[in-house]
């Protein structure tokens, strides 16, 4: 990586530059399992160290990888980075119609400390066996595994020697590694170390042996529509390192699989041809009359309301049981309103608390304030004594000495006012 600086007042102009790597051959098969590397420590080289001598220099590296000239790479291959401080790693398995095609692939490198890049091309060289594709495959899900686990060579080699042993082919061979995630699978839930799961396509050259066959068994495929594990007896040489589920196992024999060809037509270039400029409709298409279309529309809803309205009027006017419903709801309204109007005329005792009463100050009579036709509902119970419109006032009378003094003859000597 160069870097150059000019220094123009307080401004820092700084240009980063890429290295580019020589070319790297690798010769995969067609039909086998292709795994590359990409190691970090190959492209630490490239970048400038650490200030001080004593930090660590563990660059976060990422890589982008590409076939060239494309923004994306073969459909075959894959690409796989956890985090940042860890390797990347190419996989897939190349078929025959790769054969004799060199497949360069761009690498760039992001130091994302420096953020500076190393690129290098990697040059797929695809070669063509007798013995591949080998003529029985099966296919394994193991859950206690992610694709980069087993994409080790140690871990395959464990997992493949494990297989062999429970179906002693002579010529044994990984096909193909797919995560679960690229079948369709859920993300794990970050608890538990749990696993995405790994699909691991082996194939060989002698029939599937008893121990796989036993999970076609009757007993064995209703265990698993009932999602319990079934029983295998060769389990026990992959349970202490791989965790197989064994109702998803897939057993192919390729030799009985019938293809199917299709009559793929063969891809243009991709140039619509050149066919000169656009021509519109002539003006001479024949005009088409809606008024009938139109009617018709009106028309078919008119009839049918009509139809239903005359069957509602003959319903309900025309027959006895119409006639006996009409009847009995006029009746029902007349006898609602007599009974309002018996209601508002009735006449009722007045309640106690309605009586006129004596002013507490000047003696006078209030009398009740309330309408002759009224509502005991809104009648209320206690009248204000505050209004005085409507007050009553006793009549004083003019008291001679004669009726004075018989007054006080009749009520006794005491109730006589001393003048």
């Amino acid at each position: 990586m160069v870097s150059a600086g000019v220094f123009v007042g307080l401004i820092v102009v700084v240009t980063i530059l890429s290295k580019s790597h020589a070319d790297r051959n690798v010769y995969p098969s067609a039909g086998v399992l292709f795994v590359h590397v990409l190691e970090r420590e190959y492209f630490k080289g490239e970048f400038p160290p650490y200030p001080k001598a004593g930090d660590s220099s563990n660059d976060p590296i990422t890589f982008n990888t590409n076939l060239k000239g494309y923004p994306d790479r073969p459909g075959w291959l894959r690409y796989i980075q956890r985090t940042p401080h860890s390797d990347g790693v190419l996989y897939g398995s190349p078929t025959a119609e790769h054969v004799g095609k060199p497949t360069i692939i761009e690498i760039t490198a992001y130091n994302k400390r420096t953020f500076e890049t190393a690129r290098h091309n990697l040059v797929i060289n695809i070669m063509s066996t007798e013995e591949f594709p080998l003529p029985y495959q099966a296919e394994f899900f193991i859950k206690n595994m992610n694709v980069e686990e087993m994409l080790a060579s140690e871990v395959l080699g464990d997992f493949l020697g494990a297989v062999k042993n429970v179906w002693q082919p002579e010529r044994l061979n990984a096909i193909n590694i797919t995560s679960a995630l690229d079948r369709g699978g859920r993300v794990p839930l970050p608890i538990n170390d749990l696993k995405e799961g790994v699909y691991v396509m082996v194939g060989a050259d002698v029939q599937f042996s008893s121990c796989l066959r036993e999970v076609e068994t009757p007993q064995n495929q209703l265990r698993c529509s009932q999602e319990m594990e079934p029983v295998i007896s060769c389990d026990k040489k992959f349970r202490a390192q791989f965790h197989i589920d064994w109702c998803k196992i897939s057993l192919v024999d390729i030799t009985k699989v019938v293809a199917v060809h299709s009559n793929r037509p063969d891809p243009g270039t991709g140039v619509l041809p050149d066919i000169g400029e656009y021509n519109p409709p002539s003006e001479s298409l024949k005009s088409r009359d809606y008024f009938t279309d139109f009617l018709i529309t009106l028309a078919v809803p008119s009839a049918v309301a009509l139809v239903l309205f005359i069957i509602l009027a003959y319903s309900m006017c025309c027959r006895r049981e119409g006639v006996i419903q009409l009847v009995h709801h006029s009746s029902i309204q007349k006898s609602t309103k007599e009974l309002r109007s018996m209601s508002k005329n009735r006449e009722i005792a007045w309640p106690l608390s309605t009586l006129p009463v004596f002013h507490p100050v000047s003696g006078e009579v209030v009398p009740p304030l309330h309408p002759d036709n009224y509502e005991t509902t809104s009648m209320p119970l206690m009248q204000t004594q505050t209004n005085l419109q409507n007050q009553i006032q006793i009549p004083q009378q003019q008291s001679s000495g004669r009726s004075l003094i018989g007054s006080c003859s009749l009520m006794g000597p005491m109730s006589c006012p001393v003048s």
